[in-house]
């Protein structure tokens, strides 16, 4: 909402919007993922990061996308199975 929208009697927001991959969430209620890559990797990641103005976490998502697009039929199917297991709440 523009300045010139927002009603006299709204507090402006402070600070970013939140930037979570679904509407409302935000990217710091993600779990945290460590990894370690070769320097080369990590420099490539920042350099797409910095040319496209996308998060890293954002271009990361994005390559696993593509890389399972990619797989086969069955495997697609097994990391789907896959991860929808590792989604559910313990019992």
């Amino acid at each position: 909402m523009s300045d010139s929208t927002r009603p006299k009697d709204a507090p402006r927001r402070v600070g970013r919007p939140p930037a979570g991959a679904k509407e409302g969430e935000k990217v710091k209620d993600y779990p945290q993922l460590s990894v370690r890559v070769p320097e080369t990797v990590k420099a490539r990641l920042t350099a797409v990061s910095a040319v496209t103005g996308l998060a890293q976490w954002r271009i990361l998502v994005e390559a696993i996308d593509c890389f399972v697009d990619d797989l086969p039929d069955p495997d697609k199917e097994l990391v789907d199975g896959i991860s929808e297991r590792l989604l559910r709440p313990a019992s």
